[in-house]
């Protein structure tokens, strides 16, 4: 099955509603508002809003957010072009992303902007990068040593880097620039969670050593894609890669595009994309580990396909179990877990009246936990996602890539290298946690184990 394959919620007839202001939750600070809670607990917060309304508003300093809780007017909100990207998520990341790329820009030079990429993630172009895949899945697997004690953030990253980079840029990276890569995110992602979350604008130029790493960190990202641009340059080549398209790019009058405009698509290629990737391939050997019965049940099926050789891309398809093993990962622990979107004009949403200019906020983590949606909603099952079931499951109850204009044009290239991934290591091996390892989540902007220390064990 796919992630959207499913009904769409029922909406009831009738007359329209008497529109209101949502309501406020409760647990607001003065000044912070209810900035705290989204620091302390902020999954456990998200998720218990819906029992307030399905609109809610939250105090962020001195704004007022409005808090969307089902999955109905999720799909609408992202749906609607009465809403864009921007608010306080995007704002927060424009340190990183900059404003010219696919991943902030809206309107006209959006549209531009997929055009420019779509063509290196359509399905038929997928199969191409097969041999990448299966090379860099049985790397990681081989790198690892029996009983030695693997450090998941570091492999994880290094996978999705060099995947990335070797099938979008067909740059051969090594390890290093992939740790380069982990370190800073690690340090940005959460410094931008915090400036989203509790905006105090100016304190955040003092010259203080949160400030400084954080400033670090995004310098040093930035020069990492000066390189890769550099290089490519100087080479003087021009395979068929999306490097390729964005440097031969034209912009709506024809001319090429700027440097900051590829720079900052380079970046949404290389940051955001290997940064929920990785944090998805952390959650997935965290799953191996914590359910052995799904991981056998994964190798058993490979096996079965395979008739005992090494799994090759031309196996994902048939993978139909390690497929729904890695749905509901993304569903329980997904990557992005939360959203911003920002009202064009005075619009509503459900009964509520949202003004022009509000900041919308959502979470996909609070969505695809909701024991309205889904039966034993905490439960990790795989087979929810069989045809059978999955067709009970509300629509937009579980969107990990988006939907609209802003789905994620890599979702069949992430879902094929993650089905891979998965297939390979429960092939090669069982995972324990060793001593050390906390695989509790750790929030920021996306979702990760705090540090998830596994030792494989050869089956």
């Amino acid at each position: 099955m796919t992630v959207e394959s499913v009904k769409p919620a029922a909406h009831d007839s009738g007359r329209a509603p008497e529109l209101r202001e949502p309501p406020l939750a409760g647990g607001a600070v003065p000044l912070l508002g209810h900035g705290p809670k989204l620091v302390r607990d902020p999954l456990a917060f998200m998720s218990r809003l819906r029992e307030h309304g399905d609109v809610v508003r939250l105090r962020l300093g001195p704004k007022t957010v409005y808090a969307v809780t089902t999955p109905a007017l999720t799909g609408a909100l992202a749906l609607s072009p009465d809403f864009k990207i921007d608010g306080p998520l995007w704002e927060s990341l424009e340190g990183l992303l900059g404003k010219e790329g696919v991943a902030t820009a809206n309107g006209p030079r959006h549209r531009r902007q997929r055009r420019t990429i779509q063509p290196a993630f359509r399905l038929d172009a997928i199969p191409a990068y097969g041999p990448v895949m299966e090379e860099e899945a049985h790397a990681l697997t081989t790198r690892w040593r029996p009983g030695e004690t693997i450090d998941c953030t570091a492999e994880s990253f290094r996978v999705a880097v060099r995947i990335a980079a070797r099938c979008l840029l067909r740059g051969q990276y090594m390890d290093e620039r992939a740790e380069r890569l982990c370190t800073a995110l690690a340090v940005v992602f959460q410094g931008m969670y915090r400036r989203m979350v509790i905006p105090l604008g100016p304190l955040y130029r003092l010259p203080l050593p949160a400030n400084r790493e954080l400033n670090r960190a995004l310098a040093d990202l930035h020069l990492l894609v000066d390189e890769i641009i550099a290089e490519r340059r100087a080479s003087g080549q021009k395979p068929d890669d999306l490097l390729t398209a964005l440097l031969e790019a034209k912009d709506e009058n024809g001319e090429p595009i700027g440097e900051q405009e590829i720079h900052d698509q380079v970046v949404a290629i290389l940051t955001p994309g290997s940064e929920t990737v990785a944090s998805t391939i952390m959650w997935l050997l965290q799953v191996l580990a914590e359910h052995p019965e799904h991981a056998d049940k994964v190798r058993e099926e490979v096996e079965s396909v395979t008739g005992g050789r090494p799994v090759a891309f031309e196996d994902v398809r048939k993978l139909r179990h390690t497929n729904n093993v890695v749905v509901e990962a993304m569903r329980l622990r997904p990557a992005v877990w939360i959203l911003t979107r920002r009202a064009l004009t005075d619009t509503i949403l459900g009964d509520y009246r949202i003004p022009a200019g509000a900041d919308i906020v959502y979470s996909p983590y609070a969505i695809q936990r909701d024991p309205q949606s889904y039966d034993r909603h905490l439960d990790f099952d795989p087979d929810r996602w069989l045809p059978e079931r999955a067709k009970d499951i509300p629509k937009y109850a579980m969107s990990p890539f988006s939907v609209g204009n802003r789905k994620c044009p890599s979702d069949h290239f992430s879902m094929a290298q993650l089905t891979l991934i998965t297939a390979a290591a429960a092939t090669k091996y069982r995972f324990e946690q060793v001593a050390g390892s906390d695989d509790a989540a750790r929030v920021g902007i996306t979702l990760r184990p705090q540090r998830l220390l596994l030792r494989p064990v050869p089956r």
